[in-house]
């Protein structure tokens, strides 16, 4: 049967008065906890927030897509005053329904009820979003629907289980070969990293003016920023004299390791791993390693030890946005073995990361037969 969104959602707005909830980030991949996101919180207060409970739906913007979370679980959390807040109706629809079909038909929407404006930026047309009209089938395909792609998923998450244990993999043979970076229990020399990089250069201190447009010129957010890697899939765009502006200091190129230096997504380290026209945002720097001393996969994977931030934040105090200076960075001391033995790693550590590659192949066929059925169902 055929219903608008506005038939199925009714708006509600609830503050977080007593601070009682904690707080919940709304993005691509659903609704996750702050916590479980940002090394540190940025504020204590979050009273100003929206209330969300169980058979809810939060929508807000995000840098490249409409932000859709679907609360099924019975629990209350808080989140931005800035989303739209809305109970679901579900003697129409099954949350877990409604969760699948704004997961697979997200670009789609995004197409058509993305505003962007160069005065305001981007928002959410949510009064014609409300108008769209969705074909609702019945509880019993609702459910079988969901039970049948949930058993996908379930592979897919399983897959990314594996995509951890290869992590911690990594780290482990890292350890066993050299320990820890920065308490040196093998005794290896240790040199500062200006005098183990051929260059370490800090990012233009300028917001990015980004595009739509695929022009062949990339710009890195820290949000892509993951530890050892870069999600290409979430790069951003930006005009080639923008491009230009942003790498005076030096270009980025395969190899370097970028590093997040501020904020509560900080001290995180990923190579560039491919020839590519592309430029640092905002709050990163960039090492490029020398490679006579120390390589990318030695390096990254260095940076990414608690100790080696643990380190790097020494007497920055408590502050409520944290930030690593790349002077900081250049006098940084750690380990700095054999480059026989780093490039042994490395070989390594690309075996293991072809291992990830190929996993990451199987779950976008796994994706691709998720859209294709729920589109079938939608269909009928």
């Amino acid at each position: 049967m055929v219903y608008s969104f506005s038939d199925i959602l009714i708006p509600y707005s609830e503050k977080n008065s007593d601070n009682l909830y904690e707080p919940v980030a709304v993005g691509k991949y659903g609704i996750r906890k702050r916590s479980d996101i940002y090394k540190k919180e940025l504020s204590d207060d979050y009273t100003k927030n929206k209330v969300i409970h169980k058979d809810t739906l939060t929508i807000g913007m995000g840098s490249k897509q409409i932000d859709f979370g679907v609360l099924k679980d019975n629990e209350d959390y808080s989140v931005s005053p800035a989303y739209k807040t809305f109970k679901i109706n579900t003697s129409i629809i099954m949350s877990s329904y409604l969760d699948l079909y704004l997961m697979v038909f997200n670009h789609y929407l995004t197409q058509k009820y993305m505003i962007a404006s160069a005065r305001q930026g981007k928002k959410v047309d949510v009064e014609n979003f409300l108008k769209e009209k969705i074909n609702v089938p019945n509880f019993e395909i609702q459910t079988q629907t969901v039970k049948n792609i949930n058993s996908v998923r379930d592979i897919i998450d399983l897959n990314q289980k594996y995509e951890q244990i290869l992590d911690e993999y990594i780290v482990s043979y890292f350890y066993e070969l050299f320990g820890d970076p920065v308490f040196n229990q093998k005794r290896w020399t240790t040199l500062p990293l200006e005098e183990a990089c051929a260059a370490i250069v800090d990012c233009p201190h300028s917001t990015p003016k980004y595009t739509d447009e695929n022009t062949g010129f990339m710009c890195i957010r820290t949000s892509i920023v993951k530890k050892n890697n870069l999600l290409w899939d979430d790069i951003e765009y930006i005009q080639e004299d923008e491009y230009y502006t942003r790498i005076k200091r030096k270009k980025p190129e395969k190899g370097d390791v970028v590093y997040t230096r501020e904020g509560g997504i900080l001290g995180i380290a990923a190579i560039i791993d491919r020839d590519c026209n592309v430029a640092l945002g905002q709050r990163s720097m960039l090492l490029s390693p020398d490679y006579a001393k120390c390589n990318s996969e030695f390096l990254s994977v260095a940076m990414n030890f608690d100790s080696f931030l643990t380190k790097a934040l020494k007497d920055k105090g408590g502050s409520a946005s944290p930030h690593i200076n790349v002077g900081d960075i250049r006098n940084f001391c750690m380990i700095i073995p054999p480059i026989e033995l780093q490039n042994t790693f490395s070989i390594f550590y690309r075996e293991v990361m072809e291992l990830k590659n190929n996993i990451r192949k199987r779950n976008t066929l796994y994706e691709e037969f998720i859209e294709k059925n729920m589109s079938e169902n939608i269909n009928k």
